[in-house]
């Protein structure tokens, strides 16, 4: 394995002394981490909100989210490569000090108000690059600094999903009581401490591809290790078949059930349980320590299709939100032990490269997903498309356990 100086010189991880997760590497990733994953779950909100409250609609606010989403998906595997060619911590700071150049200037164009949407478009693209630049580091990061990889990824998982429920509702408590502009300041700031975090880590040595390798050869290497790994490219195919049929679909459909039946507040309640649920799984995680941790998370997918079963069967909001904790709970324990997988399992030369194919498959229909849900309840109604998704997210567990790489897939121990 070729390997390399990091930007900033340090000791090395792997010291008896370094606690097994809080280090003082382990500190600064986590700030660094909450405060970008917190601003990013605030953005949405905060601009959609933003444009429809001075007039814009809700056409324009869906344009937005596409020039936001759109770099992110068809660049994140360029993300990868240059993570790998020039380290995952340059490219992190890099994208950073991006996004705070972009919502600064946000903050200054909401607060005179926006005259030219095309300047609109062009600040949220650059922060979709900008994401796509950070995100491939953000996997490769976390074996660098913790020796318990599993236990650190619990906590981030916690975190992410803490901050993807106080994201959205801070946004819209500020942007109620001031303007979407002292959001975009907000979020400036977090970007700010991110960056300065991401600056004082002190990663030692860093492992990086062979010197010499163009931008495409990387990119093949990378699309080859990835391929080169039947457990790893086979969760994305089953991934990509749930995100179309299943996942895409449930939150516009679940809005569209919830909202005239119980009313908006009631949506929001059931959103806010799974996120509990998610805190609750990433906890669950960072103790249990399965010996086939993909095999694991797959039983606990299976609590996903009781969500829309209570849908289908009209439950009370009560019940729909005991079904979304445990939805929650699921997915959380099923991100960590995936997460950790593919953190131990691929070489840390390539990991950037295959994590960027990873976010790029897994993510990447989503929003085809949920483009087609409108199309599908039209064509068939709510009820079928909502039984097709149970369905296709029973089969996913399902397949995910009967699939033999998967499932016999070995836990990498913890470094000494």
């Amino acid at each position: 394995m070729s390997e390399r100086l990091a930007e900033a010189p340090g000791p090395a991880l792997d010291r008896p002394a370094e606690p097994a997760i809080w280090s003082r590497n382990f500190r600064y990733w986590f700030t660094a981490r909450s405060a970008g994953l917190l601003s990013w779950a605030m953005l949405p909100v905060a601009v959609s909100a933003g444009l429809i409250d001075s007039g814009h609609g809700l056409a324009t606010a869906g344009y937005a989210m596409a020039f936001l989403a759109g770099p992110f998906v068809g660049l994140v595997l360029f993300g990868g490569v240059l993570a790998d060619r020039f380290t995952a911590r340059r490219m992190m700071i890099v994208a950073d000090l991006a996004n705070l150049t972009a919502h600064v200037l946000l903050a200054v164009l909401f607060l005179h108000g926006i005259d030219r949407l095309w300047q609109l478009y062009a600040l949220l693209a650059v922060a979709g690059t900008a994401n796509a630049l950070f995100q491939p580091g953000a996997s490769s990061t976390v074996p660098l600094i913790a020796r318990d990889v599993q236990g650190a990824n619990g906590v981030l998982r916690t975190s992410e999903a803490i901050t993807g429920l106080g994201g959205p509702a801070l946004a819209g408590v500020l942007v109620g009581f001031g303007s979407t502009g002292w959001v975009m300041a907000i979020s400036a700031l977090a970007y700010a401490t991110s960056a300065s975090c991401l600056f004082a880590l002190r990663l030692g040595r860093v492992p990086a591809p062979p010197a010499g390798d163009g931008l495409w050869r990387n990119l093949v290497v990378g699309w080859h290790e990835f391929r080169a790994r039947s457990w790893l490219w086979g969760v994305i195919v089953i991934w990509m078949v749930y995100a179309v049929l299943a996942w895409g679909p449930q939150l516009s459909l679940a809005a569209g059930l919830i909202v005239p039946r119980h009313g908006a507040a009631a949506f929001g309640l059931v959103n806010c349980a799974l996120g509990a649920g998610t805190v609750a799984g990433g906890l669950v995680a960072i103790r249990y320590k399965p010996a086939r941790p993909l095999a694991a998370g797959a039983v606990a997918m299976f609590a996903y299709p009781l969500y829309p079963l209570a849908l289908v069967l009209d439950a009370p909001v009560w019940l729909l939100a005991a079904t979304q904790v445990l939805v929650g709970a699921g997915i959380g324990i099923w991100g960590v032990m995936w997460a950790t997988s593919v953190q131990t399992q691929v070489p840390g030369e390539v990991l950037n490269r295959v994590h960027a194919y990873e976010v790029a498959g897994s993510v990447g229909l989503y929003p085809l997903g949920s483009a087609l849900a409108g199309p599908a309840v039209h064509a068939f109604g709510s009820t079928p498309v909502l039984l097709a998704g149970l369905v296709v997210a029973t089969l996913t567990a399902t397949a995910l356990l009967l699939t033999r790489p998967i499932r016999t897939l070995t836990r990498v121990p913890d470094r000494a």
